[in-house]
């Protein structure tokens, strides 16, 4: 168990990448559509939900988010404008992109109208209409919430009293890093982070309720891009061993035709593989081959039932002298930590 943990450390500890930031503008849409990369879905009951880009008077604490501000007093915001009374009726307009692992995802929101309910809120890790997680805030309830919904089931709300007022700009945030959410409303937090692991990555997108009219605008996400689990495994070992002197790892397609899905120089993903690639994966074959002063092998990968999921091509360098079952060796005992990393077929699905 130890060689497992520390194996797993050592990869992990190599997968430090820059984070990235997305803005998302709604400034590219025409008044009175819904933006591109966007869909709209509905949790509950009620009539299916409007959400459209509509132009606000910028508030003069702020400068334009964006160039293309009209005339530095109008933005452009994304407006859910349906005001159905039904207590049941939660609209989401989830934002298509890209889906999101670790991240801070912030936006300025307005409360504009309501009579049974005002409230605005961000949808995160979105599976899917019946399964996410939310973060709102209420102007008649005077508080801010977090819940999540799983299989259509809502759960109980968790969440402060916190004072602010509707027909005003304010700032929702909520920050997720593996299990922990963070949640804040102009820049204060909330409640200590909630850990919760239900959903690990997912969707972005906004959220109202019933007859509640909300705009949001200005909304970022600053992230941790995804590294798909094969990559990792690759990313790790390159780091850790300097024998290596190329690693790809390959899966069959549903052709039944070996591709590769991670390697050393990412430009191959993607790539065909050859018969070796399809034997090792579908009968354990293995493969050595020698190149100028380099052994190549292919081996199979397996779960932890046992059970073939891949093939893995080494390129190592040789040493004088070594034979054949050396280099075989040499490669088992890298199989072997790849193995410790614990991936499934699904973990390494293209």
């Amino acid at each position: 168990m130890r060689l497992i943990y520390l194996c797993c450390i050592c990869l992990l500890t190599t997968l430090v990448v820059r984070g990235a930031e997305l803005h998302l503008s709604f400034t590219e849409a025409p008044v009175g559509t819904l933006p591109t990369n966007y869909t709209t879905a509905l949790f509950g009951e009620g009539r299916p939900a409007t959400w459209k880009v509509l132009l606000d008077d910028l508030p003069s604490a702020f400068s334009p988010f964006t160039a293309q501000a009209v005339g530095g007093t109008k933005q452009f915001v994304l407006a859910q404008t349906s005001e159905d009374l039904t207590d049941e009726h939660f609209p989401l307009c989830i934002y298509e992109g890209d889906i999101f692992r670790d991240f801070t995802f912030t936006t300025r929101f307005k409360i504009v109208s309501g009579v049974t309910e005002q409230m605005a809120g961000i949808v995160f890790r979105y599976q899917n209409s019946t399964n996410f997680y939310v973060v709102r805030a209420s102007a008649l309830g005077q508080n801010v919430r977090f819940y999540k919904v799983v299989n259509g089931f809502r759960t109980d709300p968790i969440g402060p009293a916190v004072q602010f007022d509707a027909h005003t700009w304010h700032t929702l945030s909520v920050k997720c890093e593996g299990t922990q959410i963070i949640f804040y409303l102009d820049d204060r937090q909330l409640t200590p982070p909630l850990v919760d692991n239900s959903f690990r990555e997912g969707k972005l997108g906004f959220w109202t309720k019933s007859d509640a009219v909300s705009y949001f605008t200005g909304a970022t996400v600053v992230y941790r891009p995804r590294i798909p689990v094969a990559q990792q495994i690759v990313d790790g070992l390159m780091a850790e061993q300097s024998r290596i002197e190329d690693l790809s790892i390959y899966t069959l397609n549903t052709n039944g035709a070996a591709q590769i899905i991670a390697s050393k120089d990412k430009a191959e993903i993607g790539q065909p593989g050859t018969d070796a690639e399809v034997k090792a994966i579908q009968e354990g074959a293995v493969f050595i081959g020698r190149q100028s002063g380099n052994v190549i092998l292919t081996l199979p990968l397996h779960d932890h039932n046992g059970d073939y999921i891949a093939a893995v091509r080494f390129k190592l360098k040789s040493f004088f002298g070594e034979t054949e079952k050396t280099a075989l060796n040499r490669a088992q005992v890298l199989i072997k930590k790849m193995q410790e990393f614990g991936a499934s077929a699904d973990d390494l699905k293209p």
